[in-house]
């Protein structure tokens, strides 16, 4: 299912204040996929999605005080609890972008406000079955990306788990799935690597090609 960003904003704005409450135990599923991403010192990283910025202590814990940690969300209200949570600076404070700290910008995964091939991966928690327009989306993430970069796809549980979660079952034309994601990252300039479905874990990596 894709989404368009008007009713992404509004679904999760009105969820973010209580969104770190509901999900209390995720911060070490976060951080074991960082982990998994390779990161090293002094490394540029983009966090597509990062509505309360669960992901960020571990992101820049993984690239130091040299790296460069941006987060971007397009709801403002999910913005604002990761300023609250110390977990980065919103753009505009005069205190962004300096060591160990991450940026945090309101943007679309659509346009992002980043330079070609200026990052070595990106990490996307529950990004995409919000994309509005996943080949697109996925190629302007691939944009950004240096060739060789990484995109590392999360969500702390499975597809299964997280459909009856929402009392729903998975459909053929889920885009997580891993023959249909494959194409679809192949399309954006990815390729897929790697791929774990579990009830316990959702993380799909790639390479950027080129």
């Amino acid at each position: 299912m894709s989404d368009d960003p008007t009713r992404v904003r509004e679904f999760f704005g009105v969820r973010a204040a209580d969104w770190d409450s509901r999900f209390p135990d995720d911060g070490p599923a976060y951080a074991a996929a960082v982990a998994e991403i390779g990161l090293r010192p002094g490394d540029a990283v983009l966090d597509a999605g990062c509505g309360t910025g669960r992901a960020l202590p571990p992101l820049r814990d993984a690239v130091g005080p040299t790296g460069t940690v941006l987060g971007i969300d397009l709801t403002p209200e999910m913005l604002e609890q990761a300023v609250l949570a110390g977990r980065g600076v919103r753009v505009g404070t005069g205190r962004e972008g300096t060591g160990g700290t991450a940026t945090l910008m309101l943007a679309d995964v659509g346009r992002l406000p980043v330079g070609d091939g200026a990052l070595d991966a990106v990490f996307g928690a529950g990004l995409v079955s919000h994309l509005a327009d996943p080949v697109a989306d996925l190629g302007e993430l691939a944009r950004t990306v240096r060739p060789g970069g990484r995109l590392a796809l999360f969500h702390p549980i499975g597809r299964a788990a997280l459909a009856a979660r929402h009392g729903r079952r998975i459909t053929p034309d889920d885009l997580r799935a891993e023959p249909r994601l494959r194409l679809v990252l192949a399309e954006a300039g990815w390729r897929l690597v790697s791929y774990v479905d579990e009830d316990t874990r959702y993380l799909a990596m790639a390479v950027r090609q080129g």
